[in-house]
């Protein structure tokens, strides 16, 4: 963390909450992760920054806190790399970072839904960013795996766990084809479809998840279903995003379409 971290490059006032505003706005700004309201002050000003996309305060402010902190510093660290790191290194060890803050967390609260996907999520980031036939020669597949079962059996309405889980399977599927997929890490076609699909339906306005559906439908499918893709793609350059990280959604559905 002694780097210096870019600035979100999309400044806009409508994704600085106040209390109230962070409030009334909770239901649509966790729609895709279910993180229930923080009981904590300090966990819901760590948001605050997570939301207005000053991701370093919200690293800070999140391990300060602790318990459900560990979390909004976990997604705004993982947010940040993916995003707005562009050094390859820094990337990878902030990914790293991030996914062991969440197997801490995960540990400390098994039953905490979001604590299973963040972990999911940073390693799985890390291992695409390795390369996926590295993180699954290092035995990562199987912890993405159960950590999103985990995430399901939890809180089976968590559209970024859905969408992760599709996307997990079809990358493994183009990896390694489908009968290897299949036997070894219970990667199906029909199951990354399914997942996909029922991401959309908890969370249509997500860009993500329309990103994500369209790079995993090219995965499984190749240039027979880039017309599909392509409108996917369209869909989430059109969305109104709600805060910083949907904004970044937003601009990369963009940049692909140029």
């Amino acid at each position: 963390m002694a780097r210096k971290w870019a600035k979100f490059p999309h400044p806009d006032k409508s994704y600085v909450f106040d209390a109230a505003g962070l409030k009334k706005n909770w239901p649509r700004l966790h729609k895709g992760d279910c993180e229930p309201y923080p009981k904590d002050a300090d966990v819901l000003e760590a948001w605050r920054h997570y939301h207005a996309g000053d991701f370093q305060t919200a690293v800070e402010a999140g391990l300060a806190a602790g318990g459900a902190g560990v979390n909004v510093a976990v997604k705004a660290q993982s947010i940040y790399a993916n995003y707005l790191e562009s050094a390859e290194k820094s990337k990878l060890a902030l990914f790293e970072e991030a996914a062991q803050w969440a197997d801490e967390r995960s540990d400390a609260a098994a039953k905490d839904a979001n604590a299973h996907y963040l972990y999911a999520y940073a390693l799985g980031r890390y291992g695409q960013g390795i390369s996926v036939a590295k993180a699954l020669a290092q035995g990562f597949g199987g912890k993405i795996k159960n950590a999103l079962t985990t995430v399901l059996k939890l809180e089976p309405k968590h559209a970024e766990a859905c969408t992760a889980y599709g996307a997990y399977q079809a990358e493994v599927i183009d990896k390694v084809g489908g009968i290897v997929a299949g036997m070894t890490y219970g990667a199906k076609k029909d199951s990354a479809l399914e997942h996909f699909q029922k991401a959309l339906k908890l969370f249509p306005e997500s860009p993500i998840a329309h990103i994500e559906y369209a790079n995993g439908l090219l995965l499984l499918f190749g240039k027979d279903k880039i017309d599909e893709a392509s409108k996917l793609y369209e869909h989430a350059a059109k969305a109104k995003p709600f805060d910083a990280m949907e904004r970044l959604d937003v601009e990369l559905a963009k940049s692909e379409l140029d």
